[in-house]
């Protein structure tokens, strides 16, 4: 097991470094790591909390499931939600209530339902005939939510094909779940993975209470909008502050949907700026004499942590121990010996001229679907290392 320097004052140095990245700096790694702070989680769920007032978070696990992350939620009241049997049983294991806990996956194995049923979780996510079906038979008189699929999306990693339902759809499986026994109590949507700003939510809720009004005015009494998530974090460009961007679409909510039970499924948000991941620079060259960018190859890409880079769609901010030096522009590669295994091209990177081989890059804001999107040794690199302060 590596040894690290724990001995550090958070806002000793000249740079104000984060506790995280003061961690890296005075430390030494044999591979990417990521380093996780839970004192800025616990800061996120105030700030969303502030600004969700009485809406009810239940954190994307799915984000990032480190047992120290949902220990800190637990012990500050959170809710959870789960997309897997193993998401539950970690929540569990963790001391979650199984009334803090949604099954929100649409799609579900049925011995997970099941298992989730007779641990007490009561709150399932469909968007579809046979999962009612599948919820019925193993987990009767549950209560669900169906999905809807949401059009005008503007965030940066849309969300609105793989699951949801379009209205006609919606209304149908509100009959339905009610002719199997189950409860249907609301709607969930997804407005899209780092929606930058509060005023994008407008046009889905526009959307999503349309169908709102349909089911009630087909006689069913729903009670729970599930806004999911879309909180975003800084890469880069410019965001709102987590508790007045969180207000702001309260705002939107209440006036469309009056005193509704809110919940809200918050994981970037919550997780990403708590992380920052060490890495090191493999190889630094260019493909011919008159290449225009150097190729900087990290020791971490897309199949080891860096999945969100795919269409270039999440663009980490990183910082070297050559910020001083003047920079140019590069293509940021991972190591691995797939051709995708390409971070940023279309957009080059500014980074150090001076940059080589063995030199640390640090990779900001990564506490969110870095570590849960490691694959397990492909090419024989590892999955990223994960160190909680």
């Amino acid at each position: 097991m590596t040894a690290y320097v724990t001995e550090f004052s958070v806002r000793d140095r000249a740079r104000d470094l984060s506790r995280v990245e003061a961690f890296i700096e005075l430390n030494s790694f044999e591979r990417p790591t990521l380093v996780l702070d839970t004192d800025v989680v616990t800061d996120n769920f105030h700030a969303l909390q502030a600004g969700l007032g009485h809406a009810r978070i239940h954190y994307a696990v799915k984000a990032n499931p480190a047992p120290e992350i949902i220990d800190t939620l637990v012990a500050l009241g959170s809710h959870f939600d789960a997309a897997s049997r193993g998401e539950i049983e970690l929540c569990l294991s963790r001391g979650a209530p199984a009334s803090h806990i949604s099954f929100g996956n649409t799609v579900k194995r049925a011995s997970d339902i099941a298992f989730a049923h007779r641990a007490g979780v009561t709150l399932f996510a469909a968007d579809s005939d046979e999962e009612l079906a599948k919820i019925a038979a193993h987990a009767p008189g549950a209560q669900v939510y169906i999905r809807l699929i949401v059009e005008a999306s503007e965030a940066d990693w849309p969300l609105s094909r793989k699951f949801g339902c379009d209205r006609a759809m919606a209304l149908e499986l509100l009959d339905r779940a009610v002719d199997l026994g189950l409860e249907p109590v609301g709607f969930s949507f997804h407005v899209g993975s780092q929606t930058r700003r509060a005023s994008m939510w407008a046009p889905t809720l526009d959307e999503v209470a349309g169908t709102w009004e349909a089911a009630r005015a087909a006689g069913h009494d729903l009670h729970l909008l599930n806004i999911g998530g879309g909180f975003p974090a800084f890469y880069g460009e410019v965001i709102e502050a987590p508790t007045p961007y969180a207000a702001s679409v309260i705002s939107m909510v209440r006036d469309r949907f009056g005193d509704v039970e809110v919940m809200a499924e918050p994981g970037r948000g919550m997780v990403a700026n708590a992380g920052a991941i060490a890495a090191e620079v493999m190889l630094v060259s260019r493909k011919s004499d008159s290449d225009l960018h150097r190729w900087v190859y990290l020791d971490i890409g897309k199949f080891s942590g860096l999945a969100e880079t795919i269409d270039e769609a999440i663009r980490y901010q990183c910082a070297t121990d050559r910020d001083h030096e003047a920079t140019g522009p590069c293509v940021l590669a991972g190591p691995s010996c797939d051709s995708a295994d390409v971070l940023y091209e279309k957009t080059p990177v500014q980074l150090p001229v001076g940059l080589t081989a063995g030199d640390r890059v640090v990779i900001r804001n990564c506490g969110a679907y870095t570590s849960s999107y490691a694959s397990v040794g492909f090419n024989g690199f590892p999955p990223l290392d994960v160190v909680v302060l």
